[in-house]
């Protein structure tokens, strides 16, 4: 199955969970979209553990087999599995990327990568799945500095996580550390995404 590209908006009132992270989809209608939306229905043990995931991937805008490839990966790194596997898409370069406020969405920061516009240590890389270490520095080309989308989301940037620096001077910034659980995703219940994959 192919990437989701469509409202994102209508995903985040289906799950009742803001995949934009900022909240505005669900101010206006709190309930799930369609004729039906507003009904109340409970969710079974199982349902609850697949919302999870797909609030999860949905944020990351990743397909099933991407994300089962990293939950798989993260179980042979030492520590908790939900914990390692959230650490993991967090280092993914097109959210950096979106961390460090060059691009205002993550599906803006992933064309941004995908158009080659974002340098690592110096070297194009174009792939928005690229996992970066510590202590990469991400920069722009100098002919991508003056975009005006860079502009208006750097503008825009209302706070940058404490894991990652930018210098607007230098259009460089640094991955500086992993971030600890309580700096991202502070909704989400990692354990239940365990939970489905092995169960």
């Amino acid at each position: 199955m192919a990437r989701y590209t469509g409202p994102s908006w209508k995903i985040s009132r289906r799950l009742k969970f803001s995949v934009l992270e900022n909240g505005k989809e669900l101010k206006k209608r709190p309930y799930a979209p369609g004729q039906h939306g507003q009904r109340r229905r409970k969710l079974s043990e199982y349902g609850m553990q697949l919302q999870e995931k797909q609030k999860v991937r949905y944020t990351y805008g990743m397909t099933e087999k991407q994300f089962k490839k990293i939950f798989n990966l993260a179980g042979k790194m030492k520590g908790k599995h939900g914990e390692n596997f959230l650490v993991l898409l967090e280092s993914r370069l097109d959210n950096i990327v979106y961390r460090m406020g060059i691009a205002s969405t993550r599906r803006q920061a992933r064309q941004l990568v995908t158009h080659g516009h974002i340098l690592v240590n110096g070297e194009k890389i174009d792939i928005p799945s690229y996992v970066l270490k510590p202590g990469s520095k991400v920069s722009l080309k100098e002919r991508s500095q003056k975009l005006s989308i860079i502009q208006d989301a750097l503008a825009a940037m209302a706070s940058k996580k404490e894991y990652v620096s930018f210098d607007e001077s230098k259009m460089e910034g640094e991955y500086l550390r992993l971030p600890e659980r309580d700096e991202f995703l502070q909704d989400i219940n990692e354990t239940l995404i365990v939970e489905f994959y092995n169960r």
